[in-house]
C-alpha cells in the first residue's frame, strides 16, 4: 500500500474510531451465543438462574491479575456510560446489535457492570515510515466488557433477541447514539467461545469515511441468569483494511471467572 493510501486509511480509520468511542467508550454491553442445539435444550429445560447483584458481578468481573498483558479498567468515567435511551435506530429489531456494538446492554437487566481492556500496540521497526508507524500504532484490541444480570429467564430472551437480530439485520441498519450516526453495511454470526451456557461471535461492518470498510467483532455469552457483552474493535485493522480476529483471551478469562 503507497503511503499515501496508508494516510488515507488511517484518517478513514480515525474517524471510525471517533464514532465509536464517542459513543461506546464506556458504555454496557450484552452477549449471545450458542453451544450447539443440545446445550440449547438443556438450558431451556433447566429451572431459571437467580439473577447475580451488583456486588456479585463486580467480584466476576475482570481485574488486571485476570489478564497476562494489556491493561484493564474497572471503573467506567459516569461521562463516559452510553444509556440505552441514546441509542436510535432504524428498526427495532436491529437494537440488539446497535445496543451491544456500543456496549449498552440489551433489554432490561437486574444490575450491570463494566470495563474496559486495552491490548498492547505493536512497536514499528526503527526507520519505518511515518505513515506506516501511524497504523502500528493503531494495531492494539480495545474490548468493552459488560456483565448483565437478568430476572426471569431474561437472560435466555437476550440469546433470542440477538439471534433474530442477527438474522433480520443481515444486510446492514443504521443506528444514532450520541447524535453520531452509524451505518452499518451488514452483520454474521459463528460460533461463539466455549465456557458458557450459550455464546455466539458476531461481526457487524460499518461504513467509515471514505469507502472504507471497518468490521467490529461482538461475542455474546450467557452464564445461567448472566449475559456477558464483549465489543471489540483494533484500529489498525481497520484502517489497512483487514478484519482483526476477536482476542479469546478476554472472553476466556471472563467466562472462566464467571463459570
Amino acid at each position: 500500500m503507497r503511503t499515501t493510501a496508508v494516510r488515507r486509511s488511517a484518517l478513514a480509520a480515525s474517524a471510525a474510531a471517533l464514532a465509536l468511542l464517542a459513543t461506546a467508550c464506556g458504555g454496557s454491553g450484552d452477549s449471545d451465543s450458542g453451544k450447539g442445539d443440545e446445550g440449547k435444550a438443556d438450558s431451556a429445560s433447566a429451572p431459571a438462574a437467580k439473577a447475580l447483584t451488583a456486588a456479585e458481578l463486580e467480584k466476576a468481573a475482570l481485574v488486571q491479575a485476570d489478564v497476562k498483558e494489556g491493561k484493564v479498567v474497572t471503573k467506567v468515567p459516569a461521562a463516559d456510560d452510553l444509556s440505552a435511551d441514546k441509542v436510535k435506530v432504524d428498526d427495532e429489531a436491529c437494537r440488539p446489535l446497535a445496543n451491544l456494538q456500543l456496549a449498552v446492554p440489551v433489554g432490561s437487566p437486574a444490575a450491570t457492570v463494566k470495563s474496559s481492556w486495552t491490548g498492547e500496540a505493536k512497536k514499528p521497526a526503527e526507520g519505518t515510515d511515518p505513515a506506516e508507524a501511524l497504523l502500528a500504532g493503531l494495531d492494539m484490541d480495545k474490548v468493552f466488557v459488560t456483565l448483565a444480570s437478568y430476572e426471569d429467564g431474561g437472560a435466555e430472551q437476550v440469546m433470542k433477541d440477538v439471534d433474530a437480530a442477527v438474522e433480520k439485520c443481515a444486510k446492514g441498519f443504521t443506528s444514532t447514539a450520541a447524535g453520531e450516526k452509524i451505518e452499518f453495511l451488514k452483520a454474521a454470526k459463528t460460533e461463539g467461545p466455549k465456557g458458557a451456557d450459550e455464546s455466539v461471535e458476531i461481526t457487524v461492518t460499518m461504513a467509515a469515511d471514505e469507502g472504507v470498510e471497518a468490521p467490529v467483532k461482538i461475542v455474546v455469552a450467557r452464564t445461567g441468569a448472566t449475559v456477558t457483552g464483549f465489543s471489540a474493535v483494533n484500529f489498525g485493522a481497520i484502517a489497512a483494511g483487514e478484519e482483526a480476529p476477536f482476542p479469546t483471551q478476554i472472553s476466556d478469562a471472563q467466562l472462566a471467572k464467571l463459570g
